[in-house]
């Protein structure tokens, strides 16, 4: 009873937000709402560094990916299995970086039938560029949470996504 009657003082800074005049359910819709507000907003911030560099968010992402593994490249299964956001279309958004000439693909020596894609000098120059933004935003982020609370949003937040390909 404890938790229900300290739970009924929270959330007003969420419900402001939201506009919602309603208490929540309970504990577990509040943070799960809250989650969802913060992750959001911090992915719009990131969001917007991609746009000034004529890129989507998915796009970033892949171009992360390849870094990590330069000079070897990636499948593009293996890059689904990797991203963030899997996108609907990899394909495509692998064939817009192509284009633009931050991602070069080639037939894999050893299976022919296996596209390997990685990323270029420029995809790296890109990359780069970007960092300090990127940076910017990882800054106003930990502006926001207390050094003590890092670790232990991070295994939170793994606590909750852990098998969740088990849960179907």
């Amino acid at each position: 009873m404890k938790l229900a009657t300290g739970f009924r003082n929270m959330g007003h800074i969420l419900r402001d937000h939201i506009k919602q005049t309603e208490p929540f359910e309970d504990a577990a819709q509040e943070a799960m709402l809250n989650l969802f507000v913060a992750a959001a907003e911090v992915r719009r911030r990131v969001e917007q560094v991609c746009e000034q560099h004529d890129l989507q968010f998915s796009h970033h992402n892949v171009l992360r990916i390849l870094r990590g593994v330069h000079p070897e490249g990636h499948p593009r299964c293996e890059i689904i299995e990797r991203m963030l956001d899997p996108s609907p279309d990899v394909t495509r958004l692998i064939d817009k970086l192509v284009d633009r000439g931050v991602v070069r693909r080639t037939t894999s020596d050893e299976d022919r039938r296996m596209t390997i894609h990685t990323i270029t000098a420029d995809g790296l120059d890109l990359l780069e560029r970007m960092g300090p933004e990127i940076r910017e935003v990882q800054r106003w982020f930990d502006e926001r949470v207390a050094d003590r609370d890092l670790q232990h949003l991070s295994r939170i937040c793994e606590g909750i996504y852990t098998g969740f390909q088990d849960d179907g």
